[in-house]
C-alpha cells in the first residue's frame, strides 16, 4: 500500500509549516486527476478534496489537518461548512459537517458490503494523493480493525475508521478524516468551504 509519507517538490513542503505568506491565500493544486486546496492560518494548515463518490445522504469531502502552532487545536466535522452559491435562490442554506456518530448510526441501520467498497476506495484514493507526511493520528492507524466485520457493521466500521472525529492536535500533530454533509444524496455544487478553528475562519475558493 502506497504510504502517505510522500512529498511532491519542495514547495509543497513549505504548505506544512516551513514558510507562510504574510496574507494567507489558498492555494490549488491537482495530484492523481485529483483537486485539492490548502491553506494555512496561525500555523495550522487544512487541505481537501471533494470525492466523487457519495453515500446515502451524503456528499462527503477528505480533510487533513496539520498543527504547526504552538498550541492545541480541536477539529471537529461540524465546523466544516458548505456554503452555496445558487444561481437561482441566493438564500440556499450552507450544508454542515455531520457528526461521526451520526453517520456511523446511519451505516448500522443502512449500511452493506458495496458501501465498504465505495468508501475505502474513494477514501484512499483521496487519500494517498495527497503530497505530504504521514498523519500522526489518521486513517493509518485507524483502518486495521475496522474492516474485519460483515455487511451493516462493516459499514459502520469502514465509515469509523474514514469520518473525521473531534480530534484535540498538540503541536507537531496532524489528522485525516472524511467530512460528511447531509445533501440528501445530491452533489455538493457551486459553493466554497469554510472551516472555524480556535483562532481562525478558513475560507476556501469556490468550487
Amino acid at each position: 500500500m502506497i504510504l502517505m509519507n510522500r512529498f511532491v517538490g519542495a514547495g509543497i513542503l513549505l504548505l506544512f509549516g516551513l514558510g507562510q505568506p504574510a496574507h494567507p491565500q489558498v492555494i490549488e493544486f491537482e495530484s492523481n486527476g485529483m483537486k485539492y486546496q490548502t491553506l494555512s492560518k496561525s500555523g495550522v494548515t487544512i487541505m481537501f478534496t471533494a470525492l466523487a463518490a457519495h453515500l446515502h445522504e451524503y456528499a462527503i469531502i477528505e480533510v487533513s489537518v496539520s498543527n504547526g502552532s504552538k498550541g492545541p487545536y480541536i477539529i471537529r466535522p461540524e465546523n466544516f461548512t458548505y456554503v452555496r452559491t445558487d444561481p437561482v435562490r441566493n438564500d440556499a442554506p450552507p450544508f454542515q459537517g455531520a457528526t461521526a456518530r451520526s453517520v456511523i448510526s446511519e451505516m448500522i441501520e443502512k449500511g452493506s458490503g458495496s458501501d465498504v467498497i465505495k468508501l475505502v476506495n474513494a477514501y484512499e484514493a483521496a487519500l494517498y494523493g495527497i503530497p505530504h507526511a504521514k498523519s500522526t493520528n489518521g486513517y493509518e492507524s485507524r483502518r486495521e480493525a475496522a474492516l474485519s466485520m460483515n455487511s451493516r457493521i462493516r459499514a459502520a466500521a469502514a465509515a469509523s475508521a474514514i469520518a473525521l472525529v473531534e480530534t484535540k492536535l498538540a503541536p507537531g500533530e496532524s489528522t485525516d478524516g472524511a467530512v460528511f454533509f447531509p445533501t440528501e444524496g445530491k452533489p455538493l455544487g457551486p459553493g466554497h468551504l469554510v472551516v472555524h478553528t480556535n483562532t481562525d475562519e478558513f475560507d476556501f475558493n469556490a468550487e
